[in-house]
């Protein structure tokens, strides 16, 4: 039996029908790569390996997770002696089962799981562009879907129509916001939006950040300031620390990535934009490289296509 079999769920749900759906043009992409490799090929050798590894960089995997992919299938070819080419997308679907679900978490909460503190405070941040307005607007909607009450902060103060857009997220989610003119302080902004949330005891409150600013202060300084603000307001807040990413831009979201969290004490990734690229491979290297868990992937724009990361359903619905 194949390492992946193990993991494969017998029940196919509307939610898992739709992440295949989103992953199309990637396992198109990736797959047709793969079979391109194999033809005309009868074992596996150090020129399959040469050609596989730059599929992989190609297909946005990253090169450390590449490296890893590779010394792993060099691993089962030296155990096995002898290994065709016809086994290698078993082999290859196997290997990287074993990075995203070998010893990994349990999968997130679901935006019905208990929460520690009320209001529960998390910090949206991301360069401009990513998605973090259409996010929070979608969060915002899975939080209400499970019964909860929901507070939005328009802490992007800076980019022009920001607060507008938050606006006319927060109408379509079915929940208020906090916001003060276009260039307010932004920490004043998140402090607002938490008193507000104490008073009305609101259970979830989502302050939006900037992705750039417009003055000679460094973004990373103002962010670092608005969770003190938080924290002086709600213990321990801010509570979560999402960095949105785009899967579209492929190897710059590692970038990003690489920028923020070294900066800011990010607590989990979304990855959005996962229905319109072939860079789906992305998930597999952000998940391989950083200790930090992806929480959430956007795979449409409709407010119910913000889903929890599930690394075994991810797995099935790109090796379908």
């Amino acid at each position: 039996m194949a390492f992946l079999d193990r993991f494969k769920t017998k029940e196919r749900t509307p939610e898992q029908e739709r992440l295949e759906e989103g992953l199309e043009k990637t396992r198109t992409s990736f797959f047709g790569k793969l079979n391109r490799l194999v033809r005309g090929k009868d074992a596996v050798d150090e020129n399959v390996l040469d050609e596989l590894e730059e599929i992989l960089v190609t297909s946005d995997v990253g090169v450390k997770t590449t490296i890893d992919i590779i010394g792993l299938v060099e691993q089962r070819v030296a155990q096995d002696k002898y290994v065709s080419t016809s086994e290698l997308n078993t082999i290859i679907q196997d290997e990287i089962a074993r990075l995203l679900l070998d010893h990994a978490p349990e999968r997130p909460a679901d935006f019905d799981a208990p929460l520690p503190y009320k209001p529960h405070v998390i910090m949206v941040v991301g360069v401009n562009g990513v998605g973090k307005t259409t996010t929070i607007g979608k969060m915002a909607h899975r939080y209400t879907q499970a019964g909860r009450s929901v507070l939005l902060g328009a802490g992007d103060t800076f980019r022009a129509a920001a607060i507008e857009q938050l606006d006319i997220w927060a109408d379509r989610a079915g929940v208020s916001v906090i916001k003060q003119k276009h260039g307010s302080d932004p920490a004043a902004v998140a402090f607002d939006t938490l008193e507000s949330a104490k008073r009305r005891e609101a259970d979830v409150a989502i302050i939006d950040t900037a992705g750039r600013l417009h003055t000679k202060g460094g973004l990373m300084d103002e962010l670092a300031k608005i969770k003190r603000v938080m924290g002086r307001q709600v213990e321990q807040a801010p509570h979560e620390v999402l960095l949105v990413l785009d899967a579209s831009t492929g190897q710059n979201a590692i970038r990003q990535a690489e920028e923020f969290t070294h900066s800011v004490d990010v607590t989990g990734l979304v990855l959005t934009k996962l229905d319109g690229t072939a860079k789906g491979g992305i998930v597999i290297g952000i998940s391989n490289e950083f200790k930090i868990p992806v929480k959430y992937i956007g795979v449409g724009e409709r407010l119910e296509d913000l889903q929890v990361f599930d690394r075994q359903r991810f797995v099935e619905a790109l090796f379908k």
